[in-house]
């Protein structure tokens, strides 16, 4: 499942990763499927990305991400998912 993350900073260029911050939680992201050729990584930094596995795997609109938030917490997995994010048992 993919959950919405906006990146906060560009960590690592060469290695193609970022910080991405997911409903407060923040994680090393691998941002080569979002990233544009011929376009700084920097340009990352605010935008929002679906995020599986550690993978920034496609850039999502802002409302978008909220009303992917908003159904994921709808449907009882946003807690799960940002439980595992964190590295602890789902509450």
């Amino acid at each position: 499942m993919g959950i919405p993350g906006r990146v906060t900073a560009i960590l690592n260029e060469a290695g193609m990763t970022a910080e991405v911050d997911i409903s407060g939680v923040r994680r090393v992201v691998d941002v080569v499927c979002v990233a544009r050729e011929g376009e700084p990584l920097s340009t990352l930094v605010g935008q929002w990305v679906l995020v599986h596995v550690g993978f920034a795997m496609s850039r999502i609109d802002e409302a978008e991400a909220h009303e992917t938030l908003r159904l994921l917490g709808a449907i009882g997995e946003l807690d799960g998912e940002l439980a595992a994010l964190r590295g602890v048992g789902a509450a």
